[in-house]
């Protein structure tokens, strides 16, 4: 069992999220990072993600970081080839980020956790007199990913989205920030497949039982990240890239034929 990458905002234990990793590639000339969380069967999740967004059972989830200006027209192939390399299998959620990935922030509130990456390096208000962008945004750089240990109907899971965004909004103003995120921020909330003839939970709103703890979780973390974030930016940055993978790196096991991996509604 791989160890937390980073020690808990609370003293409780966390709920699924605890085994996340970190593996490392080499990338566009530098040794480049991205969390796994293996979350296995039994898991329903709704997403903004750029591969696998939507609502349905998902096995996995990948926020990988990338580099700053990162162009590439295929996001949804190149998590999809992550994911291979990582060994992951059938479908899944990824994200993507500028941010440095080894500065996560987690929270756990009631057993609800919540593991966020942050760099707020182009601030934003939601309405905006902007026309617009047809064209994808960049990839999103205050990353939120929630796991829901209770059973969450369709409307819950939607409702708890709405609230970690929420949470989060709160979390930049309550830090400091005048803006409520990045352009391309997104959210993945996990819950679990309800047990057989164990009725789902119908609400995730702030003031739920569920959505209450996802929110105290969200904020903490987001809070304590956009802070950090404001500290790294103010010494000079993001932390350096390295050209090679290092000791602390570990690369993906899957070095042979990529295993099926999709990301789509189920």
């Amino acid at each position: 069992m791989p160890t937390p990458l980073l020690p808990t905002a609370r003293s409780e234990p966390f709920t699924g999220l605890e085994a996340v990793e970190r593996l490392a590639r080499l990338e566009d000339g530098a040794c480049r990072h991205l969390l796994v969380w293996r979350a296995g069967p039994g898991w329903r999740m709704v997403s903004s993600a750029v591969l696998g967004g939507g609502l349905g059972p998902r096995r996995w989830v990948v926020n990988a970081q990338v580099r700053p200006g990162y162009d590439r027209l295929d996001p949804q192939q190149h998590l999809a080839d992550l994911a291979r390399a990582a060994a992951l299998t059938g479908p899944g959620v990824g994200l993507m980020t500028a941010a440095p990935v080894d500065a996560c922030t987690r929270a756990v509130d009631g057993g609800v956790a919540a593991l966020v990456t942050t760099g707020i390096g182009v601030a934003a208000w939601a309405a905006s007199p902007a026309a617009g962008d047809p064209a994808p945004q960049p990839p999103g750089t205050i990353n939120i990913i929630v796991a829901v240990p209770a059973p969450l109907s369709d409307a819950a899971l939607v409702n708890a989205l709405a609230t970690a965004t929420e949470a989060k909004v709160q979390a930049l103003l309550d830090a400091g920030y005048d803006c409520s995120g990045t352009p391309s921020d997104a959210v993945c909330v996990a819950a679990r497949e309800p047990a057989p003839g164990e009725p789902e939970l119908p609400f995730g709103g702030p003031r739920s039982l569920w959505g209450a703890r996802l929110a105290r979780a969200v904020h903490a973390a987001v809070r304590e990240g956009a802070e950090r974030d404001a500290v790294r930016r103010a010494s000079g940055g993001p932390e350096a890239e390295h050209p090679v993978t290092g000791p602390g790196c570990l690369v993906p096991p899957s070095a042979g034929t990529p295993a099926p991996v999709s990301g789509g509604l189920d």
